[in-house]
This record gives structure tokens, C-alpha cells and sequence, in this order.
């Protein structure tokens, strides 16, 4: 599998660029949220999981540890080589048919505000097409000011900081966002498209791919637990 990069994205830094513009040594080093907490709260004790878009592991390593059986998927090879104890699947998203049903399927990372409306109904199907009858979905969403705070930064516990340098519209509601990675030593960044879509937009999505909202799980609702509609 040769993975291209995706239009609009791009990354610089030092080491491996996923085609979606992420550097493969940044997202090592990222420590880990309170993701791990969020799933362990909305799913069954040691259910199987299929992570989409797994990147190096951070979220999949503490849902191991806490007895979930993880499937990981990740169109990166540099990425899905530090994963360890898990399944691993190098594909992207978007095309996945594994032919098997999850307990719970993840789609985090806010994938689902990509810039591509036909590439989201993709991304939310793949979902649909993988989750276990009497299972859930938990998808990750943009906070709602994602795109008008700007710029803003955050420290990570790992002692670099994280930057949304610029927002720039690029019409027909996608905006080119670029993000950069501080760090004592270098500086990496990643150029996205993202699709900024409000509490309705999101939940008009998720019920044209056969999805609703079971409930949101945090406090600013950036996760989500959905069902298949039935």
C-alpha cells in the first residue's frame, strides 16, 4: 500500500510525515489526555475495539493496559510501528472492510471535521459498517470555538508547547488550519483542512451515514457516544 498525502495537508520536521501531514516523532511524544478515562466510561469492561486512526499508539497503549482488546488501524506504516499489543491494520479509513463487528469503534482525532464532505459520509460509514449490534461509536469533535480562537497555544505535560498558529478560510466552509509543535530543540508543524460544523451540522452527519447521538460525553462536547440507528 502506497499512501499519498492528502490535498491541503502537509507537514515539515524532522523524520516521517504521514500523508495527512503529521510527524510521526511529535505524536511519540505526546502525552496522553484524558481519552483513555472517556472510553473506559462508555463502553463495556474489556470489550473489543477498533481504533481508526491509531497513529503511534497513545490512546491504544492505556486501553490495553486496562484489559480492552484494541484493533488498531493507521494508513501509516512509520505511525503503526510503534504500536505494540495490538492488532495492527495499515489501510486508510475510508476503504476499511474488515468483514467483522466491534464492540465499540473510535474514530478520534476530530477526522470527522474533515474538509471533504464526501470523505466524512466515508470515514462515517466505515463506522457504521464495523460496529457490532448493541455496540456504540465515540467519535471526537472540535470544541466549538476551534476555529475563531485563534491563535492559541497549549503546554504539553511533555515540555513542549502546542500552537494553532492561523485559521484561514479556503471557502465553501473549510478553513486551512496550521498547527505547530514547540519544542526546545526543533520545530514541527502540520497544514490540515478542517470543516468547522456546528452541534446540528455534526448530528445531521451522523444520521445521514445511519448514526445518533447516544450522548456526549464530556462537558464541552468533544466526544461523543453514537448508535446505529435502528
Amino acid at each position: 500500500m502506497e499512501a499519498k498525502t492528502r490535498a491541503g495537508h502537509e507537514g515539515t520536521g524532522p523524520g516521517a510525515i504521514t500523508p495527512d501531514g503529521c510527524a510521526v516523532e511529535v505524536y511519540a511524544r505526546l502525552s496522553v489526555g484524558p481519552e483513555p478515562d472517556i472510553v473506559e466510561a462508555a463502553v463495556p469492561a474489556g470489550a473489543r475495539i477498533l481504533e481508526l486512526g491509531c497513529g503511534v499508539g497513545r490512546v491504544t497503549h492505556p486501553l490495553l493496559e486496562r484489559g480492552f482488546t484494541v484493533t488498531a488501524v493507521d494508513e501509516s506504516a512509520e505511525m503503526l510501528e510503534r504500536v505494540r499489543g495490538a492488532r495492527t491494520i495499515r489501510a486508510a479509513i475510508e476503504d476499511l472492510d474488515l468483514a467483522e463487528t466491534f464492540d465499540a469503534v473510535m474514530l478520534a482525532s476530530c477526522l470527522v471535521h474533515t474538509g471533504d464532505t464526501e470523505l466524512r459520509r466515508r470515514l462515517l460509514r466505515s463506522c457504521v459498517r464495523h460496529v457490532a449490534e448493541g455496540g456504540c461509536v465515540l467519535i471526537q469533535r472540535e470544541r466549538a470555538d476551534a476555529h475563531t480562537d485563534v491563535p492559541r497555544e497549549r503546554p504539553d505535560p511533555a515540555g513542549f508547547t502546542i500552537r494553532i498558529a492561523s485559521v484561514e478560510p479556503e471557502g465553501d466552509g473549510v478553513d486551512r488550519v496550521r498547527a505547530e509543535y514547540v519544542f526546545p530543540e526543533t520545530v514541527w508543524t502540520q497544514t490540515f483542512r478542517s470543516r468547522a460544523l456546528t452541534r446540528e451540522q455534526f448530528e445531521t452527519a451522523l444520521e445521514e451515514a445511519g448514526l445518533r447521538v447516544d450522548r456526549y460525553l464530556t462537558d464541552d462536547e468533544t466526544w461523543v457516544r453514537a448508535v446505529p440507528m435502528t
